[in-house]
């Protein structure tokens, strides 16, 4: 099964509608034949947020973050490759990524977009779509000025909160931030041991993968990496403190 054929199978439900359906329906126009991308009503998931739901609406945010400084860089779609690897078999991961590859021709409206995700998603999957988000601006080394103003404007229409955002920021700035272990447990470096470890507990708790169990394995295992480098930042400053 490729990935329309997942994302069909798993339902759409808000993303069928507003401007993420619109911009995705003209995209499959051009890829799929007439028949291959019409939706029934049975294909929609009414009330909840599925696994397609999510899915379409990271790869319009993509496209639109990897559009931002007008260029789209090799390094960008290697990132992209790479995590719809993780997630799916090659076959499908392809797909996704011709999908992504017709939305990159597309003018997106990012404000329109950024506030139907905040409208729907829940706060664990809007924090793994911004780590995602961050990730491919961050694919050649560096975030430009562009991609960093376009990414923090998603975040708040999203009602992502600045500390979140800094957080999953740090986990990408490690070389040019000193402190970036301290900023993504969400702790200043003058606070106690015991603040550290409180702080490690909470920020375990907010980005463990079973927050986004309802989105699919494929969506969990990208949630696994997130919670990877939170447990790293924590050995850091233990190590920096010598914290048993």
């Amino acid at each position: 099964m490729g990935f329309l054929g997942k994302i069909f199978a798993g339902g759409l439900g808000w993303a069928l509608g507003g401007p993420i359906g619109a911009i995705i329906g003209v995209v499959l126009a051009s890829v799929v034949d007439g028949e291959s991308h019409t939706v029934t009503s049975r294909s929609r998931v009414s009330g909840r947020t599925s696994q397609s739901d999510f899915m379409m609406a990271m790869l319009v945010l993509l496209a639109a973050v990897m559009k931002a400084d007008s260029k789209v860089v090799r390094a960008e779609l290697d990132v992209v490759k790479t995590y719809l690897r993780q997630m799916f078999d090659e076959d499908t991961a392809l797909e996704a990524l011709q999908i992504l590859k017709g939305l990159l021709q597309q003018d997106i409206h990012v404000e329109s977009v950024a506030a139907q995700v905040g409208a729907n998603l829940n706060p664990s999957a809007k924090r793994e779509l911004l780590h995602m988000l961050f990730s491919v601006g961050y694919a050649d080394g560096d975030l430009s000025r562009a991609e960093e103003a376009l990414l923090m404007r998603i975040a708040a229409i999203m009602g992502i909160s600045e500390p979140d955002v800094r957080s999953i920021q740090a986990m990408f700035g490690k070389v040019a931030n000193p402190n970036w272990a301290y900023e993504v447990l969400e702790i200043e470096a003058s606070v106690s041991d015991d603040d550290v470890k409180k702080a490690f507990r909470k920020m375990a708790m907010k980005y463990h993968p079973d927050r986004v169990n309802t989105l699919g394995e494929e969506v969990k295992k990208s949630a696994t990496e997130k919670f990877r480098k939170v447990q790293e930042a924590y050995e850091v400053i233990k190590k920096q403190r010598n914290i048993n």
